[in-house]
């Protein structure tokens, strides 16, 4: 969808790989209390718009338009997004795969920015434009409910469309909206409720996504269909929490950089609903873990706009609105200055949320390092707002989580402009058994794709996880490490990792095998630079940027580069290489230590050479 945060989406398989957590992370008696149905709509507001953005907002969103220049370069943005779409062929009945999603989400997008445009100016051809995508969908034989996303948010496109442009629809053109709503995604939704199928239980994105597209559908005509608006709506602020708590203790996403986007926007969009039009959402943004959400996004992203996307999530930082309404709803201006430096193509919500508030890293003075312990991921960097400083990614975290891929230990490098060390990201979800049998076959997803360590040719474990077990940050030094014993069961004995940033120059990568039986350890980093192999050493360039890789341990041990390009029709990269070392029978007590040392070509070759230490005496 154009001018919104990439989003990966996930199959209906995925809840294979969903739910083996679900009950570990929330026991019975974590569970809300119900909220009662002949309650939930007591104190509705009457009339329309009720839904995220009143009259009142309006007038405020007018007056940033004026006084701020950000805000004035969102609104003519939006008004040429909009002016292009008067003549956009509206959405069709078009599935790919199992989803009909690009047409929700397209549908999406263009009633909420005709519809604001509108409301900005009056001006009502943008809302007749918006009215014949609602027709075109409403006369859709569904909307897909197989795959409950691509309902859930075409419910969410046909709640702001019914709400916001109320005024401008004939009693006919209502009773058409009103009724795709109720036929085609409240009762289908109500279906899931009460029969508790997966998606209403589960703990990641879907539950979010689904509970917040649906709840604002009930919300947009609960006065016309009160009785159905009041069981749906009760059901999904019963719901929601099990998915909110996954943001606990500390704002981390399990699912990655690109579902922390997913399940967040979808969560604020159910929360602003409710209280626009309820004046309250019962606490649900108030659970531990949601207020520091946006420190995770402000730790995920590196110096060069690239994250650490880890799990099925692409590298692009993209633009997440809803950090203007967090920063807001908890009084955090922070989130709302990494808001405006992330924008590039504004979205209606950066608009109708925008804050002007804020100043950035340094002036708050966030330490350079954090662990982010919901997650078990750790981020390190030399400088905030440095766009060479540089940034590693590290993550240890459970295979078991949804999204994930077999990736403990990875980790990703920003240094001088350039990202030298890279995840390769998810392949398309639409290749056979993707979320089901094959996903551990497809290289994207399996071990030797990542920059960790691989035992005898095999993956890790999927039921395996790697907890940070050591964690440090002073202003020179940040360190971490993970314990992967768990990934490895061909060895007999103990796999841990250690990262560190030393000097604030150079990362090493420390690695520590004990095995009482001999085992072949593949060390290994994918990279798209030019690689010239000098024997324990290797340096790779990007432009002018350089890196200099050097083996320190073990002695006899020399650099090899192994394809990162799999056959079709995976996804191909023929510019992405991996740079290895073998350690071919290794038994005992085994060390592997590289340093990576980033620096111009003007500049001298580094010299740096660490004093290896034990990981146990790492934090010493």
């Amino acid at each position: 969808m154009k001018k919104s945060i990439t989003v990966w989406l996930c199959g209906m398989t995925a809840l294979g790989v969903a739910m083996s957590l679900v009950n570990s992370l929330h026991s019975e008696e974590a569970q809300p209390p119900k909220v009662a149905a002949d309650t939930v709509l007591k104190s509705l507001r009457e009339g329309h718009p009720r839904l995220v953005m009143l009259e009142s907002d309006l007038e405020r969103v007018r007056g940033l338009i004026q006084a701020d220049s950000a805000a004035k370069r969102y609104s003519e943005e939006l008004r040429t997004d909009a002016e292009q779409l008067l003549e956009a062929k509206p959405v069709e009945y078009v599935i790919i795969g199992p989803r009909l999603l690009s047409q929700s989400r397209r549908c999406l997008h263009r009633v909420y920015t005709l519809g604001l445009v509108y409301r900005l100016t009056g001006e009502r051809r943008f809302a007749d434009r918006a009215k014949k995508e609602l027709m075109a969908a409403a006369a859709f034989p569904d909307w897909n409910p197989s795959h409950f996303l691509d309902t859930a948010e075409m419910c969410h496109a046909f709640a702001i469309g019914y709400d916001w442009l109320y005024d401008t629809f004939t009693p006919q053109e209502r009773g058409i909206i009103k009724t795709a709503i109720v036929e085609k995604a409240l009762k289908p939704a109500l279906g899931v409720y009460e029969k508790n199928e997966w998606w209403a239980r589960t703990v990641y994105n879907w539950n979010q996504v689904c509970n917040g597209g649906i709840g604002i559908g009930a919300l947009a005509i609960a006065d016309e269909e009160p009785e159905l608006a009041a069981r749906v709506l009760s059901y999904a602020i019963e719901s929601i929490p099990l998915s909110m708590k996954t943001f606990g203790p500390d704002g981390a996403f399990p699912e990655g950089p690109g579902y922390w986007g997913y399940a967040s926007q979808y969560a604020v969009f159910f929360f602003a609903a409710l209280e626009s039009a309820l004046g309250r959402d019962f606490g649900l943004s108030a659970i531990p873990g949601f207020s520091d959400a946006g420190l995770f996004r402000i730790y995920f992203c590196g110096p060069i706009g690239r994250t650490f996307n880890f799990a099925d999530a692409g590298e692009g930082s993209g633009s997440a609105p809803q950090m203007f309404w967090i920063a807001r709803r908890f009084d955090k201006p922070i989130y709302a200055w990494h808001q405006r430096q992330s924008v590039r193509s504004p979205g209606p919500l950066d608009l109708v949320w925008f804050d002007p508030r804020g100043e950035g890293p340094v002036k708050n003075a966030l330490p350079l390092g954090r662990h982010f312990k919901g997650v078990d991921v750790v981020f390190f960097r030399s400088k905030w707002e440095d766009r060479n400083a540089i940034f590693v990614g590290f993550k240890g975290g459970d295979n078991r989580v949804n999204h994930s891929h077999l990736d403990l230990g990875s980790f990703v490098l920003d240094a001088l402009g350039e990202r030298w060390a890279v995840d390769l990201g998810p392949d398309d979800y639409d290749l056979p058994g993707y979320f089901g049998s094959k996903r551990w076959t497809y290289y994207r997803l399996r071990t030797e794709s990542h920059n960790t360590l691989v035992i005898n040719d095999k993956n890790q474990s999927p039921d395996a996880p790697a907890p940070i077990i050591g964690f440090g940050s002073t202003p020179e030094r940040g360190w971490a490490i993970a314990d992967m014993t768990r990934a490895y069961p061909d060895v007999k004995g103990s796999v841990r990792r250690g990262m560190a940033l030393l000097n604030r120059s150079h990362v090493l990568v420390q690695d520590e095998i004990s095995s009482s039986e001999p085992v072949d350890v593949l060390w290994g980093m994918v990279t798209e630079a030019k690689v010239e192999l000098q024997g324990k050493s290797a340096l790779l360039s990007i432009g002018t940027g350089r890196l200099l890789a050097r083996i320190l341990e073990p002695g006899d041990a020399s650099f090899e580069i192994i394809s990162a390009n799999p056959p079709r029709p995976q996804r191909q990269q023929p510019n992405a290489k991996k740079l290895a070392v073998r350690i071919p029978q290794a038994k005992g007590n085994v060390r592997i230590a590289v340093v990576l040392s980033p620096f111009q070509d003007s500049e001298p070759t580094p010299k740096f050479v660490p004093q290896l230490q034990p990981l146990d005496k790492w934090n010493r």
